[in-house]
């Protein structure tokens, strides 16, 4: 792996993501604009401080942080590809999961994105680096998130790098270069998750969050939104390029979305059980997400809206003459993913701020920034996901190889 053949197989690789069709271009140029959005929101906060967004004194976690939650879970799904393929030897998923690990890069970016905004500046991330910062390891839990979050980050661009750059060359990877980090990949892709659910159970005063089943339904619920999101991307990619995606692909990625889909409901129907058979103070919170309380109900049509969703896809799901249709797996996938992001975001990191400690009863809605700022840092995440996959498709297609001075670089592949 010499510098010369590293450089010239990112010289390729960029060539590669910069063309491609009028149709790629519109779309690489409308995550552009929404981007640039995204920064003007950005330096207003800059500028002014987190005062312009919709958190206050009493809910000092909002938009962004339901985001990073979220993306964390999205992050995980990439699990769902990587242990058949590379553990069990599925060749099945084989020409897909590139694609998951793509997925997990982009939104484990987007997640130190929403994190450095939700501090308030990059200036203070210094604060979260060991031996520059405070880095309080091992008993802040929030040390750990660092530490798995970044290092997931490091095995999902290492492992398909090596891949990918030993396709370009034409040679066959060493499993033995791999296969051990693809293994530590599985289980710190649980661990990433697992460290954000246990970042909520573990404070105490916040009875909506402290109880003991949020790890597994974080996991339930990340297994059926990450590769829901994963098989819309697959039904684009063999909509719309050369790349085809087997139908067994999306047969076994739509029996695990519904799998883990029923299992977030019975652990959702779990958590309602207890909160509303017998109510207690400790269940307010969830009065207000669910019905809300002395005359606030911000959040609940979010939640609603969030388990409608749910339901209708997960019963469509279940449904085999129903899930085997194409149009109908993906609509279906799409409502799910929609579902998730709701009840991981707003429906989980809000209402556990409400009824503050004092019983004070506050609404949180996010203003024009945060929601400009979301809507810059997805198209970001969206932008390095077209990239990646724009770069995959061409090295496993066969298109762009290390030829010498005859190298070709696909120009109308997508």
């Amino acid at each position: 792996m010499s510098p010369t053949h590293l450089f010239q197989f990112f010289g390729d690789a960029f060539l590669s993501a910069t063309r491609g069709r009028l149709a790629y271009h519109v779309w690489m140029g409308g995550l552009t604009f929404l981007m640039l959005l995204g920064a003007y929101a950005y330096s207003v906060q800059l500028q002014e401080g987190l005062i312009v967004t919709g958190m206050n004194d009493h809910i000092s976690w909002g938009m962004y942080i339901s985001n990073f939650t979220f993306l964390v879970g999205l992050a995980a799904a990439a699990v769902m590809l990587v242990l058949p393929t590379y553990i069990l030897d599925d060749v099945d998923f084989g020409g897909a999961v590139l694609i998951g690990e793509g997925v997990a890069v982009a939104a484990l970016v987007m997640c130190l994105a929403f994190v450095t905004v939700d501090l308030g500046g990059p200036h203070r991330v210094w604060h979260m680096i060991p031996k520059l910062g405070y880095f309080n390891w091992p008993r802040s839990m929030l040390t750990w998130d660092v530490l798995v979050l970044n290092g997931y980050l490091a095995l999902n661009v290492m492992v398909p790098f090596y891949l990918l750059y030993s396709r370009y060359h034409g040679v066959k990877p060493d499993k033995r270069k791999y296969v051990p980090f693809v293994v530590l990949s599985v289980f710190w892709a649980v661990g990433i998750h697992l460290v954000t659910a246990f970042l909520y159970a573990g404070l105490p005063a916040r009875p909506f969050w402290h109880n003991a089943l949020l790890g597994p339904r974080f996991l339930a619920s990340a297994f059926a939104a990450g590769p829901a999101f994963i098989l819309m991307l697959l039904g684009v990619i063999d909509r719309f390029t050369d790349y085809g995606i087997r139908v067994v692909i999306f047969d076994k990625l739509a029996l695990i979305i519904t799998v883990a889909a029923q299992i977030n409901l019975v652990m959702l129907g779990s958590e309602l059980f207890v909160e509303f058979y017998q109510p207690t103070e400790h269940a307010e919170s969830a009065v207000y997400l669910f019905f809300g309380l002395n005359g606030h109900d911000a959040l609940v049509p979010w939640i609603r809206s969030a388990v409608a969703l749910n339901l209708g896809a997960t019963l469509c799901l279940s449904i085999h003459p129903l899930r085997r249709r194409r149009g109908i797996l993906l609509a279906a996938s799409t409502l799910l993913f929609l579902a998730v992001w709701i009840e991981k975001g707003m429906g989980l990191v809000v209402p556990g701020f409400v009824p503050g400690p004092l019983g004070d009863v506050v609404d949180y809605h996010p203003s024009w920034v945060e929601i400009w700022v979301t809507v810059g840092i997805w198209a970001m995440g969206f932008f390095i996901l077209s990239g990646l996959v724009k770069v995959a498709i061409a090295i496993e297609t066969g298109r762009m190889k290390a030829k010498g001075g005859d190298q070709e670089v696909p120009t109308e592949s997508l």
